[in-house]
């Protein structure tokens, strides 16, 4: 059984708290990007125990880190009759590191794909509570429709968000972005806008109107991204923006319209239709 574990941007972000926890209170609305995607596969094992092979673009870290190798286990711990050894191959397409939640979407559907496989009849709202043991990001992936997010990001409601009418391009610099570091660099603060009320703005106003805090830190540390952004905007994007904490900056355009980048960061480039 195979299935294509999707990426993400975010339309907005705002970091609301610091927590006792050690963790942040954000505002973000998730937007699924299905464009773009890993695959992901089960097979009945081969070799009499549970195997984890990765292909594609190489991941960092052990095995034992791979939020693949945890959603397994994870539902293995809980479910030891039902879930079998298997021969587990990840194809990665997406970015590692890039703010599009490529890992956290790999362990999410490794959830979902297991729940299919071994006919375990969990409802996404415990799915959901299962994912977010592995990450925050990845309860989103369960439901892989647009949301409003808040505390850890875990905290969803659907958001009547729809870009059909429009075609995205993904810039992905390979700058490395550490998640911590860029935290570090915030001073909390109240919400600039509102993003519940975001399908009520024209996408034409929403440059004006909503941002993410993490730009202006990571856009002085690496004012390439900077002006990856701008050129974005100069060649015609409606809305442009830092997805998470970057790397990847993104801009949203009139149906099959896009944009020639000059940078001098090694980057990959994406661009299609939106769903």
């Amino acid at each position: 059984m195979i299935c294509f574990p999707n990426c993400k941007i975010n339309i907005g972000l705002y970091i609301t708290n610091k927590r006792a926890d050690g963790y942040h209170d954000l505002e973000t609305i998730f937007y699924p990007i299905k464009g773009l995607h890993d695959a992901l596969e089960v097979t009945p094992a081969s070799k009499y125990t549970t195997l984890l092979s990765l292909h594609g673009t190489d991941i960092a870290g052990e095995k034992e880190q791979n939020l693949v190798w945890k959603a397994y286990n994870l539902l293995k711990e809980q479910f030891p009759a039902k879930i079998p050894e298997l021969d587990i191959n990840l194809l990665k397409a997406i970015p590692m590191g890039a703010g599009m939640g490529g890992g956290s979407a790999d362990g999410a559907f490794m959830l979902k794909l297991l729940n299919d496989y071994c006919r375990l009849e969990l409802k996404d709202d415990m799915l959901a509570d299962m994912a977010l043991q592995l990450g925050s990001d990845c309860p989103f992936f369960i439901y892989n429709t647009p949301q409003f997010a808040t505390g850890r990001g875990e905290e969803m409601q659907p958001i009547g968000i729809d870009l059909s009418a429009y075609s995205i391009q993904l810039i992905c610099p390979k700058v490395h972005i550490s998640t911590g570091d860029a935290f570090k660099m915030l001073t909390p603060r109240k919400a600039l806008f509102d993003l519940r009320t975001l399908p009520e703005l024209p996408i034409s106003q929403w440059k004006d109107q909503i941002s993410n805090d993490f730009e202006d830190p990571i856009f002085m540390q690496h004012p390439q991204l900077a002006d990856i952004k701008k050129q974005l905007y100069d060649q015609g994007a409606i809305y442009s923006a830092m997805s998470g904490s970057g790397s990847t900056v993104y801009g949203i355009f009139e149906k099959g319209e896009a944009a020639k980048i000059q940078s001098p960061l090694q980057y990959e480039q994406f661009g299609f239709d939106l769903t």
